[in-house]
């Protein structure tokens, strides 16, 4: 008995051992995010970040155009009134009637009632 006794003992101790051996084992977690995932994050990142940011600037460069071309019309808009009105008034002051007020004002004298334009000549 006492071989059978000693067996079972030697079975207890390699049983112990057994399960202190596997309690110190450490088990080691993978991380959630592998380190090519995390390189792969970072590109597709930065390439998100760089386009947004070419995306924003080129918007602001065409609202900056819009606005120097919208300037630059007011401006030409503002230029073609006043040369309309320019183009009036020099039609209004080479009013024959006018001329012929003012030279005889002045004592100039009529020698003959027809007063043609000098613009008018040129076309004829």
């Amino acid at each position: 008995m006492s071989a059978e006794k000693a067996r079972k003992l030697e079975k207890r101790e390699l049983q112990q051992q057994a399960q202190k051996r596997q309690v110190q084992v450490q088990v080691k977690k993978q991380p959630w995010i592998t380190k090519k995932e995390k390189v792969l994050y970072s590109l597709v990142c930065s390439v998100v970040i760089a386009c947004s940011t070419y995306v924003v600037s080129y918007a602001s460069t065409m609202d900056s155009l819009n606005r120097d071309i919208q300037s630059i019309q007011k401006d030409i808009s503002q230029q073609q009134v006043q040369n309309e009105n320019l183009e009036y008034k020099v039609k209004e002051l080479s009013n024959p009637d006018r001329i012929l007020r003012i030279a005889e004002e002045n004592g100039l004298e009529i020698q003959k009632s027809e007063v043609k334009q000098a613009n008018s000549l040129s076309e004829e």
